[in-house]
C-alpha cells in the first residue's frame, strides 16, 4: 500500500468524468487499498475519490473515524431524500469550506471490492461523503453546490474540523 499525492484544483482531472470499471482485477484492489491509505493518513477526512489521486475510474473510498473502511467500485445513488444545509472542505480545495446542500439521506448502488451488489442506505457523514465523492466521480466540486460566493470561507490549515471559520 502506498500514500497516493492528492490533485487539487485547477488540475483538469478533478473536472472529468470517471469511467465505469469493467473488470475488478488486482490492479483496482491495489488502488483500494492505495486509496484507503492515503486518505488515513490525512486527519479528520471521510473519504476519497479515485480523480483525487489522477485514476480516472469510479472507485471511491470512505473511512469515517472508528469505522471500518468502505471501498464501492461503479456507485450511483439511486434515491435522495430531504435537505439539509452542511459544511463541506475537500482535499482538493485546501484551505476552504463552503456551506452547501446536502441530502438528509441517500441510498446507493454499487460493487463490493469482491464484485458483490451491494445497496446502502446512509444518513448524516455517510451520506454527505457518499454524495461528495460520487461527485467526484462525476467531475463535480462541492464549490459548484454553492449558492453564493458569501457560502465559500478560508480556514487555517490545520482547522478544518472547526465549525467558526473565518469568512472570506
Amino acid at each position: 500500500m502506498a500514500v497516493i499525492p492528492i490533485r487539487v484544483v485547477p488540475d483538469p482531472v478533478l473536472r472529468e468524468k470517471s469511467r465505469r470499471v469493467s473488470n475488478i482485477d488486482k490492479s483496482i484492489l491495489k488502488l483500494i487499498d492505495d486509496m484507503i491509505e492515503t486518505v488515513r493518513a490525512v486527519p479528520g477526512r471521510a473519504g476519497l475519490a479515485a480523480p483525487q489521486i489522477g485514476v480516472l475510474l469510479r472507485v471511491l473510498v470512505i473511512q469515517i473515524p472508528e469505522e471500518e473502511a468502505l471501498a464501492l467500485i461503479n456507485p450511483e445513488i439511486v434515491k435522495k431524500r430531504g435537505e439539509r444545509v452542511v459544511m463541506e472542505g475537500c482535499l482538493s480545495i485546501p484551505g476552504y469550506q463552503g456551506k452547501i446542500k446536502r441530502a438528509n439521506s441517500v441510498t446507493v448502488k454499487g460493487l463490493s471490492p469482491q464484485g458483490k451488489p451491494v445497496r446502502i442506505k446512509a444518513t448524516e457523514l455517510l451520506s454527505q461523503a457518499l454524495e461528495h465523492e460520487i461527485d467526484h466521480l462525476n467531475g463535480i466540486l462541492y464549490v459548484d453546490h454553492l449558492e453564493s460566493g458569501d457560502d465559500l470561507y478560508q480556514i487555517d490549515a490545520g482547522d478544518e474540523e472547526e465549525s467558526n471559520v473565518s469568512k472570506l
